[in-house]
């Protein structure tokens, strides 16, 4: 592999004539990435969706996405039915999510786990943003007998991810844009079937057909309804794989 990705480095360079001034600004933007501590952001966002592409095509349950940096494992249970952990007054509008978490000949997989993790209003996660307390907007969901689940929570804002370090530079120097689509962040697990690691989307928003990171898919997008206290509903479930033997 290693030898496949030097070729095609070695064909780009041909192939646009590469000259030392390019060179020498390419060199020196490989190490402000370090320097930056960016190497994981470069990598989730231009390489994971592929990686992820290529390790789930064997699935015939749900699709998955990308997991993203902001994962942070044992966050606090709330069983079958319960409110992720948030502040007083915590900016979004409220979101109810039942659905049930199943194997792909139906049955239904009892203990299985949800986590949930996401970004507030602002687009910020907790532990990665300061002032925003331990484990906000962070949960973990344990499913009843029949498999089913019910998560209170509040929608997610659309962020950008950091441009301030060498990741910006490249963005603006390629005239892309910065923006990931507000997302709901998941990981279901159940004994004996494969883990599932994906993001979840809203409908309408701008940046489903143009986010960064590549990593909306069209079985990823929820259809949350619109309740009369102003409040939003869905329904989604889970079908996961079991682990081959």
């Amino acid at each position: 592999m290693a030898r496949e990705v030097l070729d095609a480095i070695y064909a780009t360079v041909r192939k646009h004539k590469m000259t030392y001034d390019e060179f020498n600004a390419l060199k020196a933007w490989m190490i402000g990435v370090g320097e930056d501590g960016e190497w994981p952001l470069f990598l989730d966002v231009w390489l994971e969706h592929v990686v992820e592409e290529v390790n789930t095509e064997h699935r015939e349950g749900n699709k998955g996405a990308i997991e993203g940096p902001y994962y942070v494992p044992n966050a606090p249970e709330q069983g079958a039915d319960g409110t992720i952990s948030m502040r007083e007054g915590e900016g979004g509008t409220p979101l109810t999510w039942t659905g049930a978490v199943t194997s792909t000949d139906g049955t239904a997989l009892a203990g299985a786990k949800v986590e949930l993790w996401h970004a507030d209003s602002d687009g910020l996660y907790s532990q990665f943003a300061p002032g925003i307390p331990e484990w906000n907007l962070r949960g973990t969901f344990t499913t009843g007998e029949d498999g089913a689940f019910a998560i209170h929570t509040v929608q997610p804002a659309p962020y950008q991810i950091p441009t301030d370090g060498s990741c910006g530079k490249l963005i603006a120097a390629a005239g892309w844009h910065a923006w990931r689509p507000a997302h709901l962040h998941v990981k279901v697990s159940a004994p004996g079937h494969e883990l599932l690691t994906a993001q979840l989307y809203f409908p309408g928003d701008a940046h489903n057909d143009d986010d960064i990171a590549s990593a909306v898919k069209p079985e990823l997008i929820l259809d949350p309804k619109q309740e009369s206290d102003g409040s939003a509903s869905v329904d989604y479930g889970f079908v996961l794989d079991p682990e081959k033997g």
